[in-house]
C-alpha cells in the first residue's frame, strides 16, 4: 500500500487528484499508477483503470483473477465495474469516498452477488495518509 501511496504523491506534484493504485500478482508489482484525466485530457486516467490496464497487459491476459489491486482511495462505480470485469481477486484501499465509492460507501458492486464475480476487500489501509493527501489537494485548489 505503500507504493500506491507514493504513486499518489506523484499525482499530487502532477496537479492530479492525489490516487494512486499498486497492482500485485504473485508477490510481484506488474503494474504502478496514480491519476492521469488531467494531463491525458482521458475521463477514464483513473488510477485503478491504468493499473488494471497495463497489468493486463504485462500478463498478457484480461482476467486478473489471482491479482491485488492497492488503491489509496475507494473506487468510483466505473472502476468497480473495471474490477469485476477483470475478475480482481482482491481489492486493499485506503479511505473510504462518500461522494462517489462504488464499494462501500454508495454502492457494493464488489460483493454484489447478482454479478458474475465478487471481489475480497480490505478497506482502511493507511486511511488517515489517504485523506490527508486528498485534503492538501483540494485546499490547495480551492485557496488558488
Amino acid at each position: 500500500m505503500q507504493c500506491a501511496f507514493d504513486e499518489a504523491k506523484k499525482a499530487f506534484i502532477a496537479g492530479e487528484v492525489p490516487v494512486g493504485a499498486v497492482l500485485v500478482k504473485d508477490d510481484e508489482i506488474i503494474a504502478r499508477t496514480h491519476n492521469n484525466r488531467e494531463t491525458s485530457n482521458d475521463p477514464s486516467g483513473h488510477a485503478e483503470m491504468l493499473a488494471l490496464r497495463a497489468g493486463a497487459s504485462f500478463l498478457g491476459t484480461w482476467r486478473l483473477t489471482d491479482a491485488t489491486l492497492y488503491v489509496t482511495k475507494e473506487p468510483c462505480i466505473m472502476c468497480a465495474g473495471a474490477m469485476v470485469n477483470a475478475r480482481i481477486g482482491r481489492l486493499v484501499f485506503g479511505c473510504s469516498d462518500e461522494k462517489g465509492g462504488a464499494v462501500c460507501s454508495l454502492y457494493s458492486i464488489l460483493s454484489d452477488s447478482r454479478l458474475n464475480h465478487q471481489v475480497e476487500v480490505v478497506s482502511g489501509v493507511l486511511a488517515a495518509e489517504a485523506v490527508e493527501i486528498l485534503q492538501q489537494f483540494f485546499r490547495s485548489r480551492r485557496q488558488a
